[in-house]
């Protein structure tokens, strides 16, 4: 009789679970993903001395982050699952071990990491994994930490990541591809306490950012905007933008790219009272996850660089993006912005597409890849 109560018990919490969007694969049976077909990765072309090789199958990887004892956490989008990576170690054999920790979620794109707990951005919500390292096995049940967020789908998917102000910070993008919406409620980058509690709107006038960081040396926050669709093939660029201080404001939807005024709702406020991009990156190649370099297995040369994942164009006459970039700064100012990984899209073509990158605690360099389900590794291995 206990063990048939055990069964109904966990049937009920299950259907309870699933009702609300939250259903961890504790009831989902958790396991190994299977191997699959082999990627073309000898098609990227990296910087002399440098090699990438796959390290995990992630079906529709998106934003990682990592777990104190080391344990590699990715979210997905239409995959509505969190996994949780043991990586083999760098020049041995095999792939990740993957075990999915929660599924049925609605696009957990976002995940980030503190004081024991995984936290899983879902759309409206934020969710916390209490204790995760030590129970990959035997995942726990989310709690909701807020849920205060829309719930719009349109650019509803959320990057997540705690600043060194140990406040977690959280976009928000328009719903809709260029319009005037509610500037305390749509096109910013809010932060809360890890309790939610204390939610407040850090920068506004964007876009749709899916991704940021802070200068490991200023502890400033400097992040990715996609910019408008619809005009024409290169134009406006996406951009890279620096946000030193809370309250600045950076154009959306009045002006793109610093000097743009949109063809709408241009003629309401002008480019000059607004924050400019630090970098102009491509028009239309969808930039999401960026990291600041600050492993040690580069060459010096390659430290405190800023490393974009560009996910690649969709409404361009010819594809653009589909690879990893680097803006080099000079203090706060960039200075260059360049290639680092391209291969993924060939010709008209693309059979990856980077979604996020990270460092490793080796010091390598991570990328995700939500078409192709991929975790990538890039070494450097000397010339």
């Amino acid at each position: 009789m206990a063990r048939q109560f055990s069964a109904a018990s966990r049937a009920r919490r299950l259907h309870a679970l699933v009702a609300l969007g939250l259903a961890p694969c504790l009831w989902l049976a958790c396991g190994t993903v299977p191997a699959q077909t082999p990627l073309p990765v000898d098609t990227i072309k990296l910087p002399p001395g440098f090699s990438i090789e796959v390290v995990g199958r992630v079906p529709n990887a998106r934003a990682m982050t990592w777990g104190a004892a080391g344990t590699l956490f990715v979210g997905s989008t239409n995959a509505g699952k969190v996994y949780a990576l043991t990586l083999p170690p760098p020049g041995a054999k095999g792939e990740a071990v993957v075990n999915v920790i929660a599924s049925g979620l609605r696009e957990p794109a976002g995940v980030a990491f503190r004081d024991g707990a995984l936290y899983v951005s879902a759309i409206s919500r934020i969710l916390r994994f209490d204790d995760i390292e030590r129970r990959l096995a035997d995942p726990p049940a989310p709690v909701v930490v807020s849920d205060r967020f829309p719930t719009d789908g349109h650019h509803g998917r959320k990057f997540i990541a705690f600043g060194p102000d140990g406040k977690l910070y959280v976009p928000v993008g328009v719903p809709c591809n260029v319009c005037e919406p509610d500037p305390d409620r749509y096109g910013v980058i809010m932060r809360m306490n890890p309790d939610g509690t204390g939610l407040e709107v850090y920068a506004r006038g964007l876009r749709n950012s899916v991704g940021f960081d802070w200068d490991p040396r200023a502890k400033e926050l400097w992040f990715t905007d996609n910019g408008r669709d619809r005009l024409g093939d290169d134009s406006p660029p996406d951009t890279l933008n620096h946000a030193p201080r809370a309250g600045l404001r950076f154009g959306f939807p009045y002006c793109h790219g610093g000097t743009l005024p949109d063809p709408e709702y241009g003629r309401f406020r002008a480019c000059t009272e607004f924050q400019p991009p630090a970098q102009n990156l491509g028009p239309h190649v969808a930039s999401l996850g960026m990291r600041f370099y600050t492993g040690t297995q580069f060459p010096v040369a390659y430290r405190n660089r800023v490393f974009v994942a560009e996910h690649g164009s969709w409404d361009r006459s010819r594809k653009i993006g589909y690879r990893v970039t680097m803006v080099t700064l000079d203090g706060n100012k960039a200075v260059r912005y360049e290639p680092f990984a391209e291969g993924w899209l060939q010709g008209e073509r693309a059979w990856g597409r980077p979604a996020d990158v990270l460092v490793a605690p080796d010091g390598s360099l991570l990328v995700s890849d939500d078409d192709a389900g991929a975790i990538y590794r890039i070494r450097y291995k000397g010339q």
